[in-house]
């Protein structure tokens, strides 16, 4: 199959902020190892000039005339008009990865000017079908399979937790502090400053625990009266429900240990317990790290079994693999 796609070259657009690795290490590469004939279309440079860009994916698209265009679309870059064009002439798919929180006010939208669209919210796909937009297919988000598998040279560190900066992670991570735990935190808006993704995956085998702390809104009341900020925000920011991340995939694809707070359907993952283990709040996060810490022949079990089962499963290659079949 003959694939234009269609997604930024650099994290967020931001090109300070390096390579958009999922895009091109997880999905790209994957079109490509399934044997696909791939062609790309990055358009960063167009994120300013949104009039030029309309034209320019148009005649890309009937440059190569692909089978199948496939987008990630980032705001609201491609006008319906554009869109509506480009559907008329060959198949369109999006990659609508965060639909617990914009579905709609972003998908729904869009979702009628492509022919298929790809979920990561299983709650959603219903919400498709009642706008009219039959050609929905559930997938999720995944490990980057082609980035190399560090060797496991014994433990840096005991606790571990890699991701931005979110009030309610630093409030999390305070706490855990506060009883005892050594959390050594990274990512951007953090002191310990963002990591590539060599150091990151490599982190994620050295540590005895990789935690891993959503950032929608927390109904925890401690944390809620811990602040103004924690009780506007509450009431200001859209993330209003939590959801399953890559992070959830790549800790045990890279031979990591993985306490993660629940998200709906992780379990359809998972084996809980066997595979990752969750907890409910964060005295029950401070409860269950203390435990695993001591208890090192059970979590080095549930280590390998989840390991094994995101090199199963859990690539960005088993995902389109499935979808495009899909589409196909």
């Amino acid at each position: 199959m003959k694939i234009l796609y269609v997604d930024l070259k650099y994290d967020y657009g931001i090109e300070s902020r390096g390579i958009n690795h999922i895009g091109r290490d997880g999905f790209l590469q994957s079109f490509i190892d399934l044997g696909h004939e791939v062609f790309t279309l990055y358009f960063d440079e167009y994120l300013t000039t949104k009039d030029v860009l309309q034209s320019v994916v148009r005649d890309r698209a009937d440059e190569i005339k692909p089978d199948l265009i496939f987008f990630i679309l980032f705001l609201d870059q491609f006008e319906a008009k554009t869109l509506e064009y480009l559907k008329s002439k060959y198949t369109t798919v999006n990659w609508f990865g965060d639909d617990q929180w914009r579905f709609d006010a972003f998908s729904s939208k869009y979702a009628k000017y492509f022919d298929y669209c790809i979920t990561t919210d299983q709650y959603a796909v219903s919400k498709y079908k009642r706008i009219g937009q039959d050609n929905v297919i559930y997938s999720q988000w995944a490990a980057i399979q082609t980035h190399p598998i560090p060797e496991f040279q014994g433990y840096q560190r005991d606790v571990a937790f890699i991701g931005g900066f979110h009030p309610y992670r630093k409030w999390f991570i305070d706490r855990l502090i506060s009883a005892g735990i050594h959390v050594e935190v990274f990512g951007h808006g953090w002191s310990g400053g963002a990591i590539t993704i060599a150091e990151m995956n490599n982190l994620f085998s050295s540590s005895k625990i990789n935690l891993n702390i959503g950032n929608s809104i927390s109904f925890d009341s401690r944390y809620l009266l811990s602040g103004i900020r924690p009780l506007v925000n509450s009431f200001r920011s859209p993330k209003n429900a939590p959801q399953i991340k890559a992070r959830n995939f790549e800790i045990p694809f890279f031979n990591g240990f993985q306490l993660t707070d629940y998200v709906p359907f992780i379990e359809n993952y998972f084996d809980p317990g066997k595979e990752i283990v969750l907890y409910r709040d964060v005295d029950d996060a401070i409860t269950t790290i203390q435990y695993y810490l001591e208890h090192e022949a059970e979590r080095e079990s549930i280590k390998k079994l989840g390991h094994e089962r995101a090199l199963r499963e859990h690539g960005y290659i088993n995902r389109l693999q499935d979808a495009i079949g899909k589409i196909q």
